[in-house]
């Protein structure tokens, strides 16, 4: 009986020569037994040989089986982080502008808030030497600036431009931007990796003047002047004009930024490649930082983050790889890749 049983399902023989030698001992055994019935004994029998044959359960217990796994498949997609999904594609009759720095993290923040809201807008690059344009909109050398022409309007700080931008109906659906969450270990993360990435970006910033702010001489000697690496801070690197602090002398900071750029950044970019790691664990998802969704908190790490893509020999893991991807598509704004050094 066995053995038919076993050849009307092969896909079901789960014994093998030894069990199957302790199958029929079982059989014998049961057979043996003088106090069981007729009955009880073909009841046994019939047990131990759908046990033996693996049979399926009956037909009325799977489809309870099969629901069960469906509802815990749909709960689990439930709990899937799901990307921002844009709303139609604003295009005002006059365009915004914004002037802006393009390696600038705050310029960036307000760049990618705009793409993200999928306002068409036109970007003002600001020469890095550039005091006039910003002075005479705002009144000093700043950025990011938006301007609103519309409405002849113009203000300053990325934050606040974000906000405007959110909370008016003419960029789209109001508060489609979720607010800052505070998160203290992200913060904690940018402030820890601070040092090692002044000392990596600024000097690949202006080594090869491709940045629109940096594309004359001017503008390079602009930024170097003004931007300290380290171990020096800004208040010794610029000085005050003082015989005290006189800050240190142009040539002195082009051969620094000189030296930077050449030496090998083999154990900086090791040491940034660990800490990267560590961020990639802080991340919730690859479509944003927070489970919430997408918000100010991406907005302000995404535009921080980007700048290390102009570093050649990075790895970043898989998860924040996706992430810096997906914000660039969805902002529409451009990493360094194609000409990281």
């Amino acid at each position: 009986a066995v053995l038919a049983c076993c050849r009307r399902h092969p896909t079901k023989r789960i014994i093998g020569l030894p069990s199957l030698a302790s199958f029929f001992s079982a059989v014998l055994y049961s057979f043996a037994v003088p106090q069981y019935s007729l009955g009880m004994k073909l009841v046994i029998l019939s047990s131990i040989v759908a046990v033996a044959a693996g049979f399926a359960p009956p037909a009325a217990v799977r489809p309870v089986a099969k629901a069960a796994t469906a509802a815990l498949s749909m709960s689990t997609a439930a709990t899937e982080a799901q990307p921002f999904v844009k709303g139609p594609r604003v295009v005002r009759e006059q365009l915004p502008v914004v002037y802006v720095y393009d390696h600038c993290p705050f310029c960036v923040r307000v760049r990618l808030a705009l793409g993200v809201k999928n306002v068409k807008h036109l970007v003002h690059f600001l020469a890095n030497d550039d005091v006039a344009t910003p002075t005479k909109l705002v009144g000093k050398k700043i950025a990011p600036i938006f301007e609103l022409p519309e409405d002849d309007f113009v203000m300053g700080e990325s934050l606040d431009i974000i906000a405007k931008v959110d909370s008016d109906p003419r960029f789209g659906p109001a508060d489609a931007i979720l607010p800052a969450s505070g998160r203290k270990d992200i913060k904690a993360w940018q402030k820890s990796v601070q040092t090692l990435l002044r000392t990596l970006q600024r000097p690949r910033y202006v080594a090869t003047g491709l940045l629109p702010e940096f594309q004359q001489l001017d503008g390079r000697h602009a930024f170097i002047k003004n931007h300290q690496l380290p171990p020096y801070e800004k208040p010794e690197w610029k000085g005050d004009g003082t015989d005290e602090n006189p800050g240190v002398d142009m040539d002195v900071k082009l051969r620094l930024y000189a030296e930077a750029m050449a030496a090998d950044p083999a154990p900086l970019i090791e040491d940034l490649n660990a800490r990267l790691v560590e961020l990639d664990d802080m991340l919730y998802s690859e479509h944003h930082c927070g489970e919430g969704g997408f918000g100010l908190d991406d907005i302000d790490l995404w535009a921080r983050l980007r700048s290390i893509s102009i570093i050649q020999g990075v790895e970043w893991p898989t998860k924040l790889r996706s992430y810096m991807d997906n914000l660039s598509a969805l902002g529409d704004v451009p990493l360094y890749d194609e000409m990281a050094l």
